[in-house]
C-alpha cells in the first residue's frame, strides 16, 4: 500500500496540493523505497510512531497499510503492546481503539 502504489496513487488537489505532493515523493519514494526494512516492518514501526504521537486519523490509515503490507492482527496488536511500554498506557489504549475499529471495519476481527 505504501510506496510505489502511493506514488501512483496520490491526488490532492487544491490547497493541499503541494504538501500531499511533497510527503508522497519524500515519506512514500525516498523512505519507504530503502533498503534494509520491508515494508511489513516498516507498517508495524509506523503504527507505533503514530500511536505515541497521537495521530489517530494518520494511525487508522497506517492500521490498513499494514494489513496490506503483511502484517498480522496479532503483529498489530503486539505492537501496540510495545507502545504501552515505551510510549505510556494512554497512547497504547488509544491505539488499540483506533486499530480495532479499523480492524472490525475490514471485518478482520
Amino acid at each position: 500500500m505504501f510506496g510505489a502504489a502511493s506514488i501512483a496513487n496520490a491526488s490532492a488537489p487544491g490547497f493541499r496540493q503541494p504538501i500531499e505532493d511533497a510527503v508522497t515523493r519524500y515519506c512514500f519514494g525516498d523512505v519507504w523505497q530503502r533498503p534494509g526494512l520491508d515494508r511489513k516492518m516498516r507498517s508495524l514501526l509506523t503504527i507505533a510512531m503514530l500511536a505515541v504521537l497521537a495521530k489517530p486519523t494518520q494511525l487508522r490509515a497506517h492500521v490498513k497499510g499494514a494489513i496490506a503490507n503483511g502484517a498480522s492482527v496479532e503483529e498489530i496488536r503486539e505492537t501496540l503492546m510495545q507502545v504501552m511500554i515505551y510510549g505510556g498506557v494512554p497512547a497504547a489504549t488509544d491505539g488499540f481503539a483506533q486499530a480495532e475499529e479499523v480492524l472490525r471495519d475490514m471485518e478482520l476481527i
